[in-house]
């Protein structure tokens, strides 16, 4: 009994060592082949040898990652194409980690998976390379296109009238946000290559309810109506009557500010042929000194003065300057500070 016994366990023996050997033999020869239910990237490969998965990826995966990048904004549209970006995949990689993943565990349970039909349930990303330059250009290349700048509330300024223009919101692009979109779109294969650009708001600097504070002093000259109007917080503070430049030296029409002030003046006379023998000349305060009581010039040799030729007030009559009577000037000159912008129409 006992020899019986002993033979009917060898010969079990023998047989599972057998089966064990033509397991070994069966799952060393699927050591190249993927497993039912692998995916690189999305793409099924399950049931392919190495190089099948590696040609159809080449094939299937390129084709997704080749499509360009598309930067949306307001029906406005920016391209990247996948050449510019530097796209690239490395299959072989994925095709080892699918293999590697497919190996997973002992052969024997391997062999069973395969007998009994049975799947290994993974998706394996594949590595992809882009040019972070190129991404960087695209983003500041799209931020520059769709940015929008705020725009101040300002003044349009006129001889007679300070009239407000509102300001405007602008918009600036989320580059962060906008970076990550694009990187997404370039590596992930089934990610979309469309990328909605996504902006905020920049308010202006300078409200509409903040101009009376930016200006609360401004003179505006009317030329042909020989008037000098003092503005306090956009409000007309007072009107003079004044004298300007002659024809042919004719007092410069812009927008300025009052850059300097002095009281009882140095006139440095300029060196122009209407000053004759006193060119270049500083002249002191005093009688033969035409800039009476007060100073503040504003471009170029050009500024506001008194005068004691009243007579010339209400004409064309200086060689640049704006004349005011010695009262009206001292009266202005306490009231505007250095900085005071002055338009002249």
């Amino acid at each position: 009994m006992r020899s019986r016994g002993l033979l009917i366990g060898m010969g079990i023996a023998a047989v599972l060592l057998v089966v064990a050997v033509g397991a070994w033999t069966y799952d060393h020869g699927k050591r190249d082949t993927i497993a039912e239910g692998v995916r690189v990237g999305g793409v099924d490969v399950g049931g392919m040898t190495a190089d099948q998965a590696r040609a159809k990826l080449r094939e299937r995966l390129l084709e997704r990652l080749q499509r360009p990048v598309v930067a949306t904004y307001e029906g406005r549209r920016v391209v990247l194409s996948a050449r510019r970006a530097g796209v690239a995949v490395n299959v072989e990689q994925a095709v080892d980690d699918a293999v590697t993943r497919s190996r997973n565990g002992f052969f024997v349970s391997r062999v069973a998976r395969e007998v009994t039909g049975g799947s290994v349930s993974a998706d394996i990303q594949p590595r992809v390379v882009y040019s972070r330059i190129a991404v960087a250009h695209f983003v500041a290349q799209v931020g520059d296109g769709f940015d929008r700048p705020a725009r101040d509330a300002s003044i349009d300024f006129s001889p007679t009238s300070l009239e407000p223009v509102t300001g405007q919101d602008g918009v600036t692009v989320e580059r962060r946000p906008l970076r990550r979109a694009i990187v997404r779109a370039l590596t992930a294969p089934g990610a979309s290559n469309t990328v909605t650009v996504h902006t905020r708001t920049v308010r202006p600097k300078v409200t509409t309810a903040q101009l009376a504070k930016k200006y609360p002093v401004v003179i505006t000259v009317d030329r042909s109506g020989f008037r000098l109007r003092l503005w306090k917080n956009l409000r007309l503070a007072k009107t003079y009557t004044i004298a300007v430049g002659q024809v042919g030296l004719e007092t410069p029409a812009g927008l300025y500010a009052i850059q300097n002030k002095q009281v009882d003046p140095v006139w440095n006379v300029p060196n122009s042929d209407w000053a004759g023998d006193l060119a270049g000349k500083a002249i002191p305060p005093g009688p033969s000194n035409p800039l009476k009581a007060r100073w503040m010039g504003i471009y170029a040799g050009a500024g506001i003065h008194g005068t004691d030729s009243v007579s010339s007030l209400g004409s064309a009559a200086s060689h640049g300057c704006v004349r005011m009577a010695v009262p009206d000037v001292i009266d202005l000159y306490d009231r505007t500070p250095v900085g005071t912008p002055v338009y002249i129409a």
